[in-house]
This record gives structure tokens, C-alpha cells and sequence, in this order.
């Protein structure tokens, strides 16, 4: 009797397996963000950031948090759906948007974050009349943070 390995059919299962781990730590990440923004709009929430399960869309006192909620605009823009988005309807919108990356790959992964929602971000403030940012979070797949994630993290409610 002979046995043959499909070595297509093993990659594939191996990349599916990547990917599905990939996604859980973008979600875990998100969550926890997601979780802090809440805290800090003193929403009650789950003791444990881990056990927090985001609403799609939360509004509080002018402040909408939206959850992978895709932004309607006039035009037509592929990079839509961020992360996050934190739209406080008298000053700022924060563009959310997390990447999980090769820790070399760190400084690379911003930029392309941050131009891939250049669109995005003049077409929200130009519709809502609010200064607009675009927040990447860039974490490497080791731990690696980049430089600017600290500041980054400021302009967030609640400081993550």
C-alpha cells in the first residue's frame, strides 16, 4: 500500500492555522483598546479586559465608539473599515486601526497604515467637520512596540 502526502493540501492547513491565530491577537488587542475607551466613557464593563465582548456601536454623552463598523462617506474608499473609530461629534475623530507585524517590519507597517487611511481621514473630516486622526497601533509579532506607539497611545481616552 502507498501513501501520499499532499504538500499543498498541509500548507494550506498550516496557513489557515496562522491566520486564525493572527486574527485572535488583532482581536485581543482591539478588545482591550476597545475595553479601555469604554472604562474611561464610565461604561460598565467586565472586570477583565479579556472577558470584554465590544458593542458595534456606543454613543455617550456626543461620543460614538464604533467597533469594525464600516464609515459611510460620499465616495467610495477601500481601506474601510478601521479597528476603532472614536468620533467625538464637538472636537476629534481617531481613526484606530491595529497591525500585528514581523518585529523588522515595524516602522513599514505604520507607514502603510497611516497612508492607506489618508483618504479615509480627509473624507470624515471634511464630512464631519472634526479634526481627524489616523492611530495605528503597530505591535511586532514578538512584542516589539515602535517608537511612536507611546504617543500614539496618548491621544486614546484612557491611555491603553
Amino acid at each position: 500500500m502507498k501513501y501520499t502526502i499532499n504538500y499543498h493540501d498541509t500548507f494550506s492547513r498550516q496557513k489557515t492555522i496562522i491566520i486564525i491565530i493572527i486574527n485572535v491577537r488583532y482581536n485581543k488587542v482591539a478588545s482591550y483598546i476597545h475595553w479601555t475607551i469604554c472604562k474611561q466613557m464610565e461604561l460598565q464593563v467586565t472586570d477583565k479586559y479579556y472577558q470584554h465582548i465590544p458593542e458595534r456601536v456606543i454613543n455617550v454623552n456626543g461620543t460614538a465608539a464604533m467597533w469594525y463598523v464600516p464609515v459611510i462617506t460620499d465616495l467610495t474608499i477601500i481601506a474601510n473599515p478601521p479597528y476603532i473609530v472614536l468620533h467625538d461629534k464637538k472636537e476629534i475623530c481617531l481613526l484606530i486601526d491595529i497591525a500585528i507585524t514581523d518585529d523588522s517590519n515595524l516602522n513599514t507597517k505604520e507607514t502603510e497604515k497611516l497612508s492607506m487611511y489618508k483618504d479615509l481621514e480627509i473624507e470624515v473630516s471634511t464630512m464631519w467637520k472634526v479634526r481627524t486622526k489616523v492611530v495605528p497601533v503597530i505591535i511586532g509579532a514578538l512584542g516589539t512596540i515602535e517608537k511612536g506607539l507611546d504617543q500614539n497611545l496618548q491621544l486614546l481616552p484612557g491611555h491603553p
